[in-house]
């Protein structure tokens, strides 16, 4: 599969007339700037948490995101009824393993939501996704002590072992089904810094799988808009503080050109 701008841009345009409902099981830190995120794309987020809701949520919703960012374990069950639910009524789930590697409960809680419902696309950095596939990977909290390029082995055993596409992103972003590696080489070295960028990558694949039933592909074009609005943003800012407030607007603004004038695959 080749990446094309007009592929991408049909999916980005596809969002914005749709704006599929993403329901987001995610971590307190970032709910305000996944949210925005998915906003500014043309998304519709929502971020239900209770277990006494998430099945009802779930089954209005075109795909659903789970992020075990700041986990307890109400959450949890709410994550395993809201993945039950989704897998039910045939939507994509999107899994964000933050952490991964950090403490046995976190890499546990991961491994055992991937069995019990195996995501559409498991999206991570790479000491994460190390940990998953009990490749050794460890992480400082929740910042990757990993290349990106030195889980794709990795990767590729857990699609392998569930037949999910599993996006391994950092300087370069990998993508891997059972139909190859796909590499995306767009972003600037000032993500890293504003927190929440990996979780925005996430919550972008849930707003792209839910109109693109081919998630390694969904997947792919996610990483690629997400790295496209980090380098325009990255020409107006002065820091981290302006990158993700001109990032949300090379969101919003991004046009079929900005896609073909940025794409490095």
């Amino acid at each position: 599969m080749n990446l094309t701008t007009v592929d991408i841009y049909k999916d980005l345009w596809t969002i914005r007339q749709n704006s599929p409902l993403v329901h987001n099981i995610t971590n307190y830190v970032v709910m305000n700037s996944t949210a925005n995120a998915l906003l500014a794309i043309g998304a519709s987020p929502v971020m239900a948490h209770a277990e006494q809701e998430v099945a009802d949520m779930v089954d209005i919703a075109s795909a659903l995101v789970i992020n075990i960012g700041t986990l307890s374990r109400e959450w949890i069950d709410a994550m395993f009824k809201a993945a039950k639910k989704a897998r039910q009524k045939g939507i994509p789930i999107i899994l964000d393993p933050v952490g991964a590697g950090a403490t046995p409960f976190r890499t546990d809680t991961a491994r055992d939501l991937i069995r019990s419902a195996a995501p559409a696309v498991i999206r991570g950095n790479g000491s994460e996704i190390m940990a998953l596939s009990q490749a050794g990977g460890t992480t400082k909290g929740v910042d990757s002590t990993s290349e990106s390029g030195q889980a794709v082995e990795s990767a590729r055993n857990l699609n392998l072992a569930f037949d999910s596409v599993v996006c391994v992103t950092g300087e370069t972003d990998y993508i891997l089904s059972d139909s190859g590696v796909l590499e995306v080489k767009n972003g600037h070295y000032l993500m890293p810094r504003v927190t929440g960028m990996g979780c925005t990558a996430s919550a972008l694949c849930g707003a792209f799988a839910a109109v693109n039933p081919d998630f390694r592909q969904a997947a792919a074009h996610a990483m690629a808009v997400m790295g496209i609005a980090g380098e325009i943003a990255a020409k107006e800012a002065k820091g981290p503080g302006t990158l993700q407030l001109h990032f949300l607007d090379a969101l919003f603004l991004m046009s079929e050109q900005d896609i073909h004038d940025h794409l490095t695959v």
